[in-house]
């Protein structure tokens, strides 16, 4: 095994100890009433400290942001307090730790936020998209999202000024810095997929126009907290949540170019995962590296071999391993020492207690 994966990066002020990122992943533990994140939460995070970077579950900045039942929020003062016993617990075991600030648009239903009509890019319905809600039971009850209501200038406005607070928010929380999840089917991805977008006004039709509110978005977060500070999540070429682009290759190399203009301080790139899905084109993947001057991260399926071999052939700077975080939460150790991996329950991967979220043990213990 080389030491690729071992080598320390600098992350804007920040010394990464090595090129291991743990990528956010929806959990559903956050306490109720309020979506707070607790101490079972802190607990989970800080065993996993050994990543190099991690980057914590999709945290909604407003009610009307969230897209699952029992996801944690960042915009109240309890989550703020609740999100500091994390950033310490991550900081007392040695990591550091961004927050995933979150809008889903349209991927909702109204049981999630407070009875109302989600809002979006354009009032085009997400097809064959479910979502889960409280449905009274420990399980999660899966029904169907809703046609949503365009976003009027004032909604757009309002919706720019809730990621600048949560920005904020995180830096009070104790985060080390934040990504805007510009990925996956959800609000900012809602604006720059052409087939998602039928506005006729600045924020729709031109590619330039379809990224205008992630720029809008991105410009306030950096006036707020910094560049140094300031992550951007993509999933060029995924159909999650019914998004879909005419022509990604195009999109998302100006989104590139649109975030080195911006001096973000990375660009994470979510590749398609699932088994017999294509990979990313490398004349993109070289295509973002000419273009994005700052760091990289791509996650998606890669091992320990595939990452090592595209941080060596300088495709990217960091790599993320999503689900095998979670049954190894000494990941970056079995990977050095080449252990075997252990596999994580699909039946507890959302809402529920301690059980399949922080009572998977170290190698040999």
């Amino acid at each position: 095994m080389k030491d690729t994966l071992f080598q320390p990066l600098q992350l804007g002020s920040l010394t990464l100890k090595n090129r291991i990122v743990m990528p956010p992943m929806t959990r559903s533990r956050a306490t109720q009433p309020g979506n707070v994140a607790n101490d079972m939460m802190a607990t989970y995070y800080a065993q996993r400290a050994s990543a190099g970077l991690i980057v914590a579950e999709g945290t909604q900045i407003h009610p009307q942001g969230q897209g699952y039942a029992w996801t944690p929020g960042i915009y109240s003062p309890e989550q703020i307090a609740g999100w500091k016993k994390v950033t310490s617990a991550v900081h007392d075991n040695g990591g550091v730790i961004f927050a995933q600030l979150w809008h889903v648009g349209r991927v909702t239903h109204p049981d999630n936020i407070g009875g109302e009509q989600p809002i979006s890019s354009s009032a085009i319905k997400a097809e064959n998209v479910k979502v889960f809600i409280d449905n009274g039971t420990q399980a999660p009850g899966f029904v169907d999202v809703v046609e949503p209501r365009v976003m009027t200038k004032s909604d757009i406005l309002n919706v720019i000024g809730q990621y600048r607070q949560a920005a904020v928010n995180a830096l009070e929380s104790g985060f080390d810095g934040i990504e805007l999840h510009a990925a996956n089917g959800y609000l900012i991805n809602q604006f720059i997929d052409s087939e998602a977008n039928n506005r006729t006004d600045e924020y729709g039709g031109s590619v330039k126009n379809r990224l205008r509110f992630m720029r809008e978005v991105v410009e306030a977060m950096i006036d707020a907290i910094g560049a140094e500070r300031v992550g951007v999540r993509l999933a060029p070429f995924t159909s999650l949540n019914g998004t879909v682009d005419a022509n990604p290759v195009e999109t998302y190399t100006a989104a590139a170019a649109l975030l080195n203009e911006l001096n973000v301080v990375y660009l994470h790139i979510a590749e398609v995962d699932w088994d017999d899905a294509p990979g990313t084109p490398v004349a993109f993947k070289q295509a973002v590296r000419d273009t994005f001057k700052g760091v990289l991260i791509y996650a998606g399926r890669y091992n320990a071999e595939s990452a090592e071999q595209a941080i060596e052939e300088g495709m990217t700077d960091l790599v993320g391993f999503g689900r095998p975080f979670v049954a190894n939460p000494d990941l970056p150790a079995r990977i050095q020492h080449q252990y075997p991996l252990a596999e994580h329950d699909h039946n507890t991967l959302f809402g529920g207690n301690e059980e399949g979220l922080n009572d998977y043990p170290e190698y040999g213990k």
